[in-house]
């Protein structure tokens, strides 16, 4: 069966056995409700049913990130190692080591939770057990608050309020081991200044150091929050940063703490070596799969290195084996690299220094011709096609990279780089978000930007296909990068759709792994990089029925 009739089965299993190749939504046109509780919150400022931010009489009065404790969940292997009685955030020695200071109130003799720096240390364990199989699966920004809001969606019922909770794919699935835990996200700093050019961190300590303080923040993610103000940095009582996706990923990626909007750059700004790299030398298959941009700060941190996350050519240059400004000479880059970041060409870029090339954002254009197979590169390359299918364009470059022996780069996006943006209901139809001073326009997309683009579970499915070829060892990064993106709009129709955009991918990643020899030699894990500020106050809101 070719790899194009195993994703149009794979998606038809998925929708419940309808079997097409359109993007053309299979749903029914029925009422949206969750899209009119996004419209009329946006619109009046006002909600009954859930606010973002510390302000219950206000909708949105906060629009970025979070320190609260993030989910964690595992498959082909457990927590054991890292929480509870193993937390290191019940000793005081590992903390200091940790952070290279003893942060104000974070020693927790009784913490459960245990620390973003061990998903890292999870990873390498897994492969020195003899895991041949490794994927870390991040959801930008997916605290424990979005995901309850998006299992009431899927399930249309209020299940829980508190643990790992049900209703969604990566909830409920018991075909291997699997556990449950949280983890402190906070960063070393907040505030770091450094020079892109000269790849240096000016003031190594920040304005604001990191911690968790769970007496303010909750020992556990469902727990109430004492001081509203502690989670986003300004309590009066102990003032803790933050992290940013860049230092968080790094965490993740690298097992450090270090400023906000470092890449794989520790705090004094010394290179860190991302897991990635580490089992390549030790001769895995890697590869990279994200629903944003190809060189945002969770894709790029899974190989590059950076003293800043909006370098982002130079970025995408390490992660295809260019030469770089902080590897000139160039790294031997990702064997796939799938993701979006497609039609976004700017002129200049003063973020990104001196060397930036005009056109597109994310690649520059001479890279990307350097890498084609084609011109003598390495990498079959997809793009996204004027008129063709973007499963066709995928699917025919993931044949030519097995047949051949050759990696895989495929280039996709709609408005903003990003993969089109599905909606709770399952369409891809966005209502208005949060603007200042009226809702901000919702993204509308064409039929070419439905049909021309790919969906996370294809991009996912495709890597595993080729780095399965390739090797039988390999390190997967699975990134659903549109929960971000919806959380910073305070936009729950998005951030339901994202989330269950991403839980789709899951289902579609297990049913490969099931399909193609078991989790014996698999484990994966499932994560958030950091939080947002979201509060479901009435959840029975979100059951979507058609009485509303």
């Amino acid at each position: 069966m070719s790899f194009c009739s195993r994703l149009t089965m794979l998606f038809a299993i998925l929708m419940g056995g309808a079997v097409t190749t359109s993007w053309t939504p299979l749903l029914a046109q029925v009422p949206d409700p969750i899209a009119k509780l996004q419209a009329d919150a946006a619109t009046t400022r006002t909600s009954d049913w859930g606010h973002w931010g510390s302000d219950p009489d206000t909708y949105s009065s906060w629009k970025t990130h979070s320190n609260r404790l993030i989910p964690v969940y595992s498959f082909g292997m457990d927590l054991q190692s890292v929480r509870g009685e193993n937390s290191l955030y019940r000793d005081a020695a590992a903390i200091e080591k940790l952070y290279g200071y003893l942060p104000e109130k974070t020693l927790n003799p009784n913490a459960e939770y245990f620390d973003q720096t061990d998903v890292y240390r999870l990873q390498k364990q897994a492969a020195e057990s003899g895991k041949k199989r490794v994927i870390l699966f991040v959801f930008d920004g997916m605290d424990w608050d979005t995901t309850r809001a998006a299992a009431i969606a899927k399930s249309g019922r209020v299940a829980y309020d508190q643990g790992r909770g049900e209703g969604l794919h990566f909830q409920d699935y018991r075909g291997t081991t699997t556990d449950f835990g949280y983890c402190v996200t906070s960063p070393h700093n907040d505030g770091t200044n450094v020079s892109v050019d000269k790849q240096i961190v000016v003031n190594p300590d920040g304005k604001v150091r990191g911690g968790y303080d769970p007496e303010l923040g909750g020992d556990s993610p469902w727990s109430p929050i004492k001081d509203a103000d502690y989670p986003i940095g300004k309590s009066k009582q102990n003032r803790q940063a933050y992290t940013d996706s860049a230092s968080s990923a790094t965490s993740l990626m690298s097992g450090i703490k270090t400023y906000n909007a470092s890449m794989n750059v520790n705090s004094m700004g010394r290179e860190a070596l991302p897991i990635a790299r580490t089992l390549q030398e030790d001769g895995f298959a890697v590869g990279v799969v994200t629903s944003v941009p190809i060189s945002h700060a969770t894709p790029g941190c899974a190989y590059a290195n950076n003293v800043h996350r909006n370098d982002y050519q130079d970025l995408t240059r390490d992660l295809i084996g260019r030469p770089s400004i902080y590897h000139p000479g160039g790294l031997p880059g990702v064997d796939v690299l799938i993701g979006g970041g497609w039609g976004m060409d700017k002129d200049t870029d003063g973020a990104q220094g001196k060397n930036f090339v005009p056109g597109n954002r994310y690649l520059a254009p001479e890279d990307l011709e350097a890498i084609d197979i084609q011109n003598g590169g390495k990498y079959v390359v997809a793009q996204r096609t004027n008129g063709v299918a973007g499963t066709e364009v995928l699917s025919k470059a993931v044949e030519q990279a097995k047949t051949d022996g050759k990696r895989l780069f495929g280039f996709f996006g709609a408005q903003a780089g990003h993969l089109p943006f599905q909606t709770a209901d399952g369409n891809y139809d966005p209502v208005v978000s949060v603007g200042n001073p009226k809702p901000a326009k919702a993204e509308v997309y064409s039929e070419a930007d439905r049909v021309e683009n790919v969906q996370l579970r294809e991009m996912a499915v495709a890597a595993m296909e080729v780095l399965q070829s390739k090797n039988e060892r390999w390190w997967l990064l699975v990134e659903s990068g549109d929960v971000d993106w919806a959380n910073h709009s305070n936009n729950i129709d998005n951030s339901i759709g994202a989330v269950l955009s991403g839980d789709d991918a899951f289902a579609a990643v297990v049913q490969w792994i099931e399909q193609n020899g078991g989790w014996d030699d698999t484990a994966l894990i499932l994560t958030a990089d950091h939080g947002h500020y979201f509060h479901l106050v009435r959840p029975e809101a979100l059951i979507q029925t058609l009485d509303k």
